[in-house]
């Protein structure tokens, strides 16, 4: 008999987030075979996530011999980098976190990302990027940004990125965590499909049911393997005993469970409507309520709107039209043009009464400590002393954290993350509980107890408001809503899972909840321009917006700036909301010049300083100047995608690598770049809303008490860009990205009639400037 090639071999592995202090992997040894389906499970923490990357050649290991795919890539204690490029190729991985590893905004861009790199022929690229999509049932969604979709969808654009790739071997860490059930068994049919073809699947999961699928099950716990056995061998693991149970956080005095609620509403939604784009409609006249003390479970397919609803409840968004009230406060009310957000001064009394806890639970953490994090909202709520210490002592007690009180919360895995997030808002006893997928890679003994904290709640009267796609969860509650948002992008059967019990399942839409079908437009003019010639066109008017400075050049100005802003079809108000930051800095900077020139007319006096008409017109120009440079570069970057970009770039600069200037690292920085900003502008916003939904003074105090908040988000965000930027250059290395002449590109760069009909309207207004100079 023939003994299989192995495919990856680990010897005497270590790997330490720390520098040796602790050992995230410890002395491991593993061989895979070529063709082997082998899952990796273990408690949060054991270090599988740090294995999956180091099979996934995403990671060096500290110490020991790492062979892949025939390639000595790691040993003698150092890494072969041209081995772990050549490995890669052959490589696919798919994160725990997909919004991680989606690096351009247009979906079947970012699949044709990785056969791009991998140099595969344009023709080819469009069938790859078909087949895939179709395998995760995302057929359709090609034109659709993917960093505006749910978690869900997400990770199913993240895992079509790979199968694009074709690689002999896939490493997956937690991909079905957000998926709805339906996408759940897709994924799995298509990872027994690869299977089947020979490629070899590496999948680190939680679920029992996924890992008995596999030909070896490995466990390991605190960073060592502890079994590598069978499915027909493997024994159910004792996730927990009968005398485990852990206390509720709450000290009430015993209590009969509660059925149902009192039949007291205290969450209602009144024809609400509510789209992030107006092209795709999350909900339209969407009425629901839910009582006191209820307990309901919030299902229905990826992308129906679940998380925008928790947002909705928790004022973290505001609706386009509807009420929505919390008890007895106006979360939202129709006015009859539009919805009227809640006013500041209510806030605080929102965030006493309801609790959040958000689908990604390390953009909930922002203290030094644990503990320090679980006291946050607390604190935020006027307790202070010992009695702030019991309540943090106790929570963390019950959720059986104690061990964690004194880490920071930014060097736990992600399991540890959502179980610390959870304990914080806990820990501010809120009267409504909304938890968004709060069993998502936890391991069965935490997911255990937080199911037993649900029961606790519920015995005790609080509203409990549950996020999830699994059926057996969904049993804890009085009563499941489905949210029947039809994404028309998704293809197969309604297969949700709800309850067994028919009686204690509702759709939303019982109560004319609607969700209307996206609608798909075409490309605008100025995104279909060529990247090279918009990019050199754009630049042209935006530095020559530095020399305009008569009245006519400026009214002439704006209304081509108009003009290409309506052509774009991005909608003035959110290119004006998306700059609105540098606008208020820009208009406050160029009004100092108010105080500075003194020649003209005086107008007014402020004290000793005049103000003049010159003074006013310059202060005028200057922030009108500025204004087009920032429109302008909001369109531009708001037509074109960072991998767009970033080709147009490389070959804009490729002349001078004939010089030694290395225009595939820059292009490659520019990309980074790019990418990175609106993350990191997108981590800030998800950092102040946490804090909010936790009492924090960022939206509701006095200035004073706001700008200290603010300051507080420094340490959170700085961890989440470092986070982010490790992330993301692992999703370049994972898409094997490299730059260079081999790569090739799915969406050809040629410059057509609309180009040149672009150029000479630009050339055009650069002659009225010029003219207008001339006759002032």
């Amino acid at each position: 008999m023939t003994t299989p090639i192995p495919i990856a071999v680990l010897q005497n592995v270590r790997f330490s987030y720390d520098g040796g202090t602790t050992w995230a992997l410890d002395d491991v040894n593993l061989s895979i075979a070529s063709g082997e389906r082998v899952a990796i499970v273990g408690a949060n923490g054991s270090g599988k996530s740090t294995l999956g990357r180091i099979i996934a050649g995403l990671s060096a290991p500290d110490s020991g011999i790492v062979k892949l795919l025939g390639h000595s890539v790691f040993h003698d204690d150092a890494p072969n980098a041209d081995a772990y490029r050549a490995a890669r190729h052959d490589i696919g991985a798919v994160f725990q976190n997909p919004e991680d590893q989606i690096v351009t905004t247009v979906t079947e861009d970012d699949v044709a990302f990785g056969p791009e790199n991998l140099g595969v022929a344009r023709e080819r690229i469009r069938q790859r990027i078909t087949d895939a999509l179709q395998q995760v049932g995302m057929d359709g969604s090609e034109a659709r940004n993917p960093t505006r979709m749910s978690g869900g969808q997400q990770q199913r654009v993240a895992i079509a990125g790979m199968l694009a790739m074709k690689p002999r071997m896939l490493v997956l860490d937690e991909p079905t965590a957000m998926l709805d059930e339906t996408a759940r068994k897709d994924v799995m049919h298509v990872l027994a499909q690869l299977h089947d073809q020979g490629v070899t699947i590496v999948h680190i999961t939680h679920r029992e049911d996924e890992a008995s699928s596999a030909d070896r099950i490995i466990r390991m716990e605190h960073g060592r393997i502890i079994d590598d056995v069978t499915p027909a061998t493997e024994t159910t693991d004792a996730v927990t005993n009968d005398d485990s149970r852990s206390s509720s956080v709450f000290t009430t005095s015993a209590a009969s469970p509660k059925q149902s609620g009192d039949g007291t509403p205290i969450v209602t939604l009144a024809h609400v409507s509510f789209a992030y784009d107006q092209h795709f409609p999350i909900f339209q006249n969407m009425s629901l309520s839910i009582d006191a003390g209820e307990t309901v479970a919030i299902m229905g397919r990826n992308g129906c709107g679940k998380s925008t609803l928790t947002r909705l409840l928790c004022a973290l968004e505001t609706p386009d039209r509807g009420d929505i009230t919390i008890g007895d406060i106006p979360v939202a009310r129709d006015n009859g043009r539009r919805a009227v957000p809640l006013r500041r001064r209510d806030r605080h009394a929102l965030r006493e009464r309801i609790g959040y806890v958000m689908q990604h639970p390390e953009r909930q953490l922002f203290a030094e400590t644990v503990a320090q994090d679980v006291a946050y909202g607390p604190r935020n709520l006027g307790i202070h002393g010992d009695e702030l210490t019991d309540r943090v002592s106790q929570t963390l007690d019950s959720l059986g954290l104690s061990h964690l009180a004194d880490r920071s919360p930014f060097a736990l895995s992600g399991g540890q993350q959502r179980m610390v997030s959870i304990a914080g808002v806990l820990a501010c006893r809120p009267q409504i509980l909304i938890m968004d997928e709060p069993t998502s890679s936890l391991d069965a003994t935490s997911a255990l107890r937080i199911h037993r904290l649900i029961a606790d709640l519920k015995a005790q009267g609080v509203t409990v408001i549950i996020v999830t796609h699994d059926a057996d969860e969904a049993q804890l509650a009085d009563r499941v809503i489905m949210l029947d948002g039809r994404d028309s992008m998704a293809v197969g059967p309604d297969s949700d899972v709800t309850p067994n019990d028919p009686d204690r399942t509702r759709s939303a839409n019982a109560t004319t909840s609607i969700a209307a079908t996206p609608v798909v437009t075409r490309p605008s003019f100025i995104a279909l321009l060529d990247p090279r010639m918009k990019m050199v066109l754009f630049l042209i008017m935006m530095f020559t917006a530095f020399a305009i400075g008569t009245p006519m050049q400026l009214a002439l100005a704006a209304i081509v700036v108009a003009a290409i802003l309506a052509a774009s079809r991005l909608g003035p108000l959110s290119v004006l909301h998306s700059v609105r930051v540098l606008l208020a800095l820009f208009v406050i900077m160029s009004a100092l010049n108010v105080f500075f020139v003194r020649t003209g007319t005086p107008l007014a006096h402020i004290g000793p300083i005049p103000i003049t008409d010159d003074g006013l017109w310059t202060a005028l120009v200057y922030a009108g100047r500025l204004a087009l440079v920032v429109i302008l570069g909001a369109i531009l970057l708001g037509t074109t995608t960072p991998v767009r970009l970033t080709d147009a770039f490389e070959s804009l600069l490729s002349p001078l690598s004939r010089f030694g200037m290395h225009t595939s690292e820059i292009a490659l920085t520019m990309s980074l770049a790019l990418r990175f900003i609106p993350t990191l502008t997108k981590e800030m916003q998800d950092v102040i809303d946490a804090q909010s939904a936790r009492g924090g003074s960022v939206e509701s105090g006095s200035p004073a008490h706001r700008i200290r908040a603010l300051t507080a988000i420094i340490v959170p965000v700085f961890a989440g860009a470092l986070r982010h930027a490790d992330n993301l250059g692992l999703a370049l290395d994972a898409r094997s990205y490299e730059g260079g002449s081999h790569r090739t590109h799915y969406r050809l760069m040629r410059v057509s009639g609309r180009d040149i009909a672009f150029a000479c309207a630009v050339i055009v207004y650069l002659a009225g400037l010029v003219a207008l100079a001339l006759i002032a």
